[in-house]
């Protein structure tokens, strides 16, 4: 049985993103990291409306916390902040020619 797509071509497996093994000490770091986060955020150390996350930059790959506010949802701080994550990306793509959006 072949399965076809609706333009009749057979997809393509090698376009389905499969998840990357995690080593195990860095599964262990993700572990102690979202134990850490839990900790802070239940002990209100941020104040009782403020929690902060922990995230992976999808475009630059860099770690990103930020302090969101319970309520609202809003982003009371974030580091790095989104100039910097976007300024990562330009770097990253190698063109030069971005630079003047930057400024």
């Amino acid at each position: 049985m072949e399965i076809t797509g609706a333009s009749g071509a057979a997809p393509a497996l090698a376009a389905i993103p499969t998840p990357a093994q995690v080593p195990p000490e860095q599964a262990a770091n993700n572990r102690n990291l979202i134990q850490a986060v839990k900790a802070v955020n239940e002990a209100g150390t941020l104040g009782d409306n403020n929690e902060i996350t922990f995230q992976m930059d999808r475009n630059s790959r860099l770690p990103v916390i930020q302090i969101i506010d319970r309520s609202t949802k809003q982003v009371v701080e974030q580091i790095p902040p989104e100039y910097i994550l976007q300024l990562a990306e330009t770097l990253g793509k190698g063109d030069s020619s971005s630079f003047s959006t930057l400024a």
